[in-house]
């Protein structure tokens, strides 16, 4: 009796906290993303998007995997539990995934930065930042 409604309220927060998430992460990380790859626009929204869809797969992926788990709610406290683990396992995956990212792109955003920063030769290149004219 409270399997079917705990499942129900398990997918529209879990689906809504992820939506969330990344539409947060997205729309606040394009500034580092720019800063990261050396002030190209173009590269930091493509990785963006690409991070963004990357983390809906995995998070819906994780929210689906690990409906199968926990014990059948038998009545309204129980429900509260199952819902309660559930729903924690879920907001863990995603900080998890966010200092993941954000690993990763501070760590592979840098090499890239230093890559759009040089040269042919591999000398370092001055680029421009918007609104900053080089002299």
């Amino acid at each position: 009796m409270y399997l079917v409604p705990a499942y129900i309220i398990y997918f529209v927060v879990s689906i809504a906290l992820t939506v969330w998430v990344a539409h947060t992460l997205s729309k606040n990380g394009i500034v580092f993303l720019v800063e990261c790859f050396g002030h190209d626009d173009l590269l930091a929204r493509s990785t963006n998007h690409l991070l963004v869809v990357g983390f809906y797969l995995v998070n819906l992926g994780w929210i689906l995997l690990t409906l199968r788990f926990g014990t059948e709610p038998q009545n309204l406290a129980g429900m509260i539990q199952f819902l309660s683990g559930k729903i924690g396992l879920v907001v863990v995956a995603l900080g998890f995934m966010h200092f993941f990212n954000m690993n990763a792109i501070a760590k592979f955003g840098r090499k890239v930065g230093q890559w759009l920063r040089e040269d042919s030769f591999g000398n370092p290149v001055e680029v421009p930042r918007e609104g900053v004219a080089l002299r």
